[in-house]
């Protein structure tokens, strides 16, 4: 059997990067996915990928165009898919964006933006479907976080602030509703090989690949897998953990 048959779960920032290296995993081993975003069409498309996938013609893959950040639009697609879904397995906080710029040039709104974006939406989301996990008495909730939450990186106080937020809100979480069978755990990616890791100059993955022991940057079925094992029923005594996928960068 497939190790998520008839799980229902939802992945925020699911249409492209890491979210969808992680949904795409996921429906190959039998997940109903749902994937956030607020392009349209880039979920759109995501979905018609991850179709092709589906090996049972009753699992589903749906998007759902939703700006996490915003609390009113939360509660409204969880009652939405709750009504429609019925049940949350597997909750994967990924969306992210970054605003780099140090800290004396940096805009409060690109200070707001981030922190709303990577951890306000971890409160809004969990927030709106823990109650759920709790009257069914089972839950995996999945933070990914970053690597730079844990070390730090010039240039990225807020992205920092936000992903360390996420590792401080996944341990007090895991706490909180350990006894009700619901594990909260930290996933903190290194260097990926995704849109953001685009972003930068080669002469800054040039810098950032110095620091990863192992020599490569990564890529997002690593993180896929960690989310999986995270995610499944073999990781059922691990809660409040910080799973770095890294290369080494913060051994």
């Amino acid at each position: 059997m497939k190790r998520l048959s008839n799980k229902n779960v939802i992945i925020t920032g699911g249409t492209r990067g890491i979210g969808k290296g992680i949904a795409s995993l996921f429906v190959k081993e039998g997940a109903n996915v749902a994937i956030l975003g607020t392009n349209d069409e880039s979920g759109q498309l995501a979905v018609l990928e991850l179709k092709n996938l589906i090996s049972d013609p009753n699992q589903k893959v749906e998007f759902y165009k939703v700006d996490v950040s915003k609390t009113g639009e939360v509660d409204l697609f969880s009652e939405q898919f709750l009504k429609n879904w019925e049940k949350i397995d597997v909750l994967i906080n990924n969306a992210g964006v970054t605003r780099d710029q140090l800290l004396m040039k940096m805009k409060e709104e690109d200070w707001d933006t981030v922190l709303d974006t990577n951890l306000k939406s971890v409160y809004n989301m969990t927030h709106s479907f823990v109650r759920s996990m709790i009257k069914a008495r089972y839950g995996r909730v999945i933070n990914i976080s970053s690597v730079v939450g844990i070390k730090g990186n010039p240039g990225q106080a807020n992205y920092a602030a936000s992903k360390a937020g996420m590792i401080g809100f996944t341990k007090s979480l895991a706490i909180e509703i350990a006894s009700r069978n619901i594990t909260v755990n930290c996933i903190a990616p290194g260097g990926i090989g995704t849109d953001m890791l685009g972003q930068l100059t080669d002469a800054q993955k040039e810098l950032l690949l110095k620091e990863v022991p192992m020599g490569r940057f990564g890529l997002s079925e690593d993180i896929a897998n960690a989310a999986l094992f995270l995610a499944s029923n073999e990781a059922s005594y691990i809660t409040g953990q910080v799973l770095a996928v890294d290369g080494g960068m913060t051994a």
